[in-house]
């Protein structure tokens, strides 16, 4: 099970530096959160790239109903490239009391799963290269006449994108299983639940039965190192299927100290 660690909250230089000390505490990715007003993921995303070697970059996570698709088809291609091939994206539809009213943002859940289901087809369509057009119900584009060349292609083909899946939403699975990994949702009586291993154990199983390929199953949460508990809940979450492993620490936005100190501790070795 590979293991990550998620940047509750940084500038782009902080970003920069967590991201060395991640890769040399031995972390296999890094992730900055995209808020709707507050520090760009993408430019943190690229001040790490800069300064790191073989550490896997990615957003934690990108809401696409509110992105303009070919903006962040370019933005990933362009990482990649720089990076060497080290981009994941991560998507969803975003939790709408992150700012989505502030700013005029779609809140309505159909049409924000629409726009989510054409942003990836715009998105996967642009970076197999051009000629590229697109008539949906809320894009309509087509690289055809443009003064300008196309941008380079990402260097993998294609960058992972990693999709919420509400389990047990067909459609929401159906989506996320069409791509390279799946960050498991759960929601009972209309409420999310906290996701647990047997919740990714009953994910997984289906998984088995209806994809062939593999496909990477997330899995998130704070750990403590050192605590024998910890290590072994990590071997529940990998024998229940979880590939990827991303700490988490929302409760230490304003605590840089703890923050560096739990990357400088490295991933948490399952029992």
């Amino acid at each position: 099970m590979k293991q990550g660690f998620v940047l509750p909250y940084g500038d782009a230089r902080t970003a920069a530096t967590a991201a060395v000390a991640a890769e040399e505490a031995g972390w296999d990715g890094f992730f900055v959160w995209e808020p709707v007003w507050g520090i760009d993921a993408w430019v943190a995303l690229t001040a790490a790239a800069m300064v790191t070697e073989t550490i896997r970059l990615g957003t934690m996570l990108t809401p696409l109903s509110r992105m303009r698709p070919w903006k962040i088809a370019s933005e990933t291609a362009t990482l990649d490239n720089l990076s060497g091939g080290r981009v994941i994206l991560a998507v969803g539809l975003g939790a709408i009391d992150s700012g989505f009213e502030n700013f005029g943002e779609e809140t309505d859940l159909k049409t924000r799963a629409e726009l989510l289901d054409e942003s990836l087809d715009i998105i996967t369509g642009l970076w197999d290269g051009h000629p590229f057009a697109y008539e949906g119900t809320h894009y309509s584009m087509n690289t055809e006449g443009l003064l300008t060349p196309p941008p380079p292609g990402p260097v993998q083909q294609p960058i992972p994108i990693w999709v919420v899946g509400a389990w047990n939403r067909p459609r929401s699975m159906a989506r996320a299983l069409k791509y390279e990994g799946i960050i498991p949702n759960v929601i009972e009586d209309e409420a999310h639940v906290p996701v647990t291993p047997e919740h990714v154990a009953d994910m997984t199983s289906y998984i088995g039965g209806v994809r062939s390929e593999p496909i990477e199953v997330i899995a998130e949460g704070p750990t403590d190192p050192h605590d024998a508990d910890d290590r072994r809940r990590h071997n529940e979450w990998e024998l229940a299927g979880a590939t990827w492993w991303l700490e988490t620490m929302w409760d230490a936005l304003d605590d840089a100290d703890r923050v560096t100190a739990r990357i400088t501790a490295g991933p948490t070795v399952p029992a």
